[in-house]
């Protein structure tokens, strides 16, 4: 195959796989506009499909280029056949090109997603109530009254603080992907596979440090182990830590049972996802003998179950609610984030406080009231999801007079988090150290610099995202370690 073939070969590959990455961008968009009960096409929906379609063709030119980078190794170390020769010079830089292409793309969804998820709608719906009354002094005068019993704000700020730890959490231990990369490049020698001879050797001599090596083919080395080791990992996570060890996903569904908080999520305008955590003991603000009691009774089956159907276990919901839901939520929202933020509690004013926490207690009231379905104009029912709707990741239903809870045993709220989006982080990062690696012929340095690309977006997650919860929550950012 000359290289006129391969170049139309690799061309039409690029024009099938982008054509159908047209159609799924186009379904995503068609997802997004029901999600956010925005009919009308505007420059917003154009902008949405365009950072869709980016995704997508990120994932073209990372197929093809790994296609490409695997099939030279396996060819031409494989042959053994000195006719067997290399694409040439200008074929690389059109491959590097795609390389660069594809991380560029990608880098552009990476982004996308992260904006979003700092700009979430969330609430935690306390569903402790008061045990009694106690007497309270009127300010201005000496009369005496009753009243209820202050709750604890305490279990709050714990469930706060945990969501804000789980942030940024992964499906992999990214510190040691990279780790492990670099022992495979450099320790056992794979990244001599790049060398341009026939030989398979991975043992580096005088002779082969002397000789060039193959951009193609080093990215293939590199893509390969990066995507074997990142599959490992992955399977390791799933099936064996998260099982035996921990899982901090499931962890924070029983933190929240365990606190009597519910979480409200709202990704988009008109959906995202509900955590139902209402202790079925009916409070959760108790000592340590009751706390142990009530475990006891759980573990024994002395009580109901945790899910929001009676007799389910179903806690964890997708939801698409109706327009009215939302402009409700907005009202309250708005006077609830009026003044500038939460952690000047000590600086603002009495009354901008007793507005702040007034809104605050109404917000808790509404959607305690909706869950409990107290609002008939705004009632929602509970259903599966379809075989379809979950493999496409929509709702053939839009809600128009009632929201939908969706049965979510999956737990997809992880995907306002890190772990959610764990094919994206992955494929970033190894688009990220293949291009410098094979830019600079130094795995140690692309290894570097990949850390501290990972290490600057972390910290630009758990910062903004703290003062996002902070802000939307009212959680007072100084109570977030």
């Amino acid at each position: 195959m000359n290289q006129s073939e391969r170049q139309v070969q690799t061309n039409i590959a690029l024009g099938v796989l982008g054509g159908a990455a047209v159609l799924y961008s186009l379904l995503k968009t068609a997802s997004w506009k029901r999600r956010i009960a925005t009919p009308i096409i505007d420059i917003q929906t154009v902008v949405k499909f365009l950072l869709f379609y980016a995704g997508d063709l990120a994932n073209v030119f990372f197929v093809v280029t790994v296609g490409t980078g695997i099939y030279w190794l396996i060819f031409f170390k494989g042959s053994q056949l000195a006719s067997v020769v290399l694409p040439s010079g200008s074929e690389e830089t059109v491959f590097i090109t795609y390389v660069g292409c594809a991380f560029g793309l990608k880098a552009l969804q990476f982004l996308h997603k992260l904006i979003s998820q700092l700009t979430v709608d969330l609430f935690f719906i306390d569903w402790e109530r008061p045990k009694g009354k106690v007497l309270k002094s009127i300010e201005g005068g000496g009369d005496i009254k009753s009243a209820p019993t202050p709750v604890s704000i305490w279990r709050t700020y714990f469930v706060a603080n945990e969501w804000n730890e789980i942030q940024t959490v992964r499906k992999i231990n990214p510190l040691f992907q990279i780790f492990a990369v670099l022992f495979f490049l450099e320790v056992v020698g794979l990244s001599n596979l790049a060398i341009m001879t026939p030989s398979a050797n991975v043992t580096a001599s005088f002779d082969s440090t002397l000789t060039p090596q193959s951009r193609i083919v080093r990215y293939g080395v590199t893509t390969a182990v990066w995507l074997v080791l990142g599959l490992i990992q992955i399977i390791f996570f799933s099936f064996f830590y998260e099982r035996f060890v921990e899982d901090q996903i499931r962890q924070f569904v029983d933190l929240c049972s365990m606190s009597n908080i519910s979480v409200f999520i709202l990704s988009d305008r008109c959906f995202g996802y509900y955590i139902h955590g209402r202790s079925v003991h009916g409070h959760a603000d108790t000592n340590m003998e009751e706390m142990n009691a009530n475990l006891k009774r759980e573990g024994e089956n002395l009580c109901g179950q945790r899910g929001l159907l009676p007799n389910t276990d179903v806690q964890t919901f997708q939801i698409a609610i109706t327009s009215k839901l939302r402009q409700q939520y907005d009202r309250i929202h708005e006077s609830l984030v009026r003044r500038s933020g939460p952690a000047r509690l000590l600086t603002s004013s009495g009354n901008t406080f007793e507005q702040s926490s007034k809104a605050y207690h109404t917000m808790n009231k509404f959607l305690s009231s909706v869950i409990d379905h107290a609002h008939r104009e705004m009632d929602y029912i509970v259903k599966d999801k379809l075989l379809f709707e979950r493999i496409l990741d929509m709702e053939f239903m839009e809600p128009m007079d009632r929201s939908i809870f969706y049965n979510d045993e999956g737990h997809s709220f992880s995907e306002v988090l890190y772990y959610g989006n764990e094919p994206t982080l992955l494929i970033f990062d190894m688009l990220f150290f293949s291009l410098v690696d094979v830019a600079t012929q130094n795995a140690v340095l692309a290894a570097v610099i990949t850390y501290l690309q990972q290490q600057f977006f972390e910290m630009i997650r758990k910062a903004v995202g703290k003062k996002n919860l902070a802000s939307k929550t009212l959680v007072d950012e100084r109570f977030l370690i």
